[in-house]
């Protein structure tokens, strides 16, 4: 599925911070940002990363922040009071 048809099939652009505990100092936090297509609300390849995350890798899952914006929106219409014309 190329880019464009993930974003006409309701894909849009997510972005997931991800806190984890340092494997050898557990009292600091790391900070891992990932940026992938997903789908609202349910968030499948996020969530498909996560646990591959949990099983794999060593530090700890401590939390995690999603943010997500469609990139192909309506035009948005905006009125204008006058038009001035430069010759």
């Amino acid at each position: 599925m190329t880019n464009m048809e993930m974003q006409l099939a309701g894909y849009r652009l997510t972005t997931a911070e991800i806190l984890y505990h340092m494997p050898d100092h557990p009292g600091l936090l790391q900070t891992f940002v990932w940026q992938t297509m997903d789908l609202a609300p349910d968030y499948p390849r996020i969530r498909q990363f996560l646990e591959f995350w949990e099983a794999e890798i060593e530090g700890p899952l401590h939390s995690v922040r999603i943010a997500g914006g469609e990139l192909i929106k309506p035009v948005a219409l905006n009125h204008c009071d006058a038009v001035v014309t430069l010759h």
